[in-house]
């Protein structure tokens, strides 16, 4: 993907957590200034791998701390800006931390899978997690 102009790269997500009745619920945040419902996620930083990446943007998102389990996947899309984007996910579980609203991120609801299937904005972040077993 590098060598790719105007491409932009991202990394996210899906954090997993033991829910009700067995059940693992993910968390899904809303971005005030977008206005939607969507996986944690960001832009890679200079010399930084998307694992690398991922893990930040997640707690920078969120404020937890997590693990990466394995890779979930890719979405390919053009952003708001007109731009290629290529986001990478990987499953990750929660190891702690705590969410505290700010300007980026104002809410993370813990759902289970259906529940975040619905909520979701993105067709992208629907199907990339209708696609996966989650731990």
């Amino acid at each position: 993907m590098t060598g790719i102009r105007g491409l932009v790269r991202a990394a996210g997500g899906v954090v997993c957590r033991p829910g009700p009745v067995g059940l693992v619920e993910v968390a899904v945040i809303h971005r005030p200034a977008q206005d939607d419902w969507s996986l944690p996620k960001g832009k890679l930083e200079t010399g930084e791998t998307a694992e690398q990446a991922a893990v930040r943007e997640v707690e920078e998102e969120t404020g937890l701390r997590v693990r990466i389990v394995r890779p979930m996947g890719c979405t390919a899309y053009v952003d708001r800006r007109g731009r290629d984007k290529v986001v990478c996910y990987w499953v990750m579980w929660a190891e702690g931390g705590r969410f505290t609203p700010n300007d980026e991120v104002d809410q993370l609801r813990w759902l289970t899978v259906e529940e975040a299937l619905e909520l979701l904005s993105y067709s992208a972040d629907r199907a990339l997690l209708a696609s996966q077993d989650l731990p």
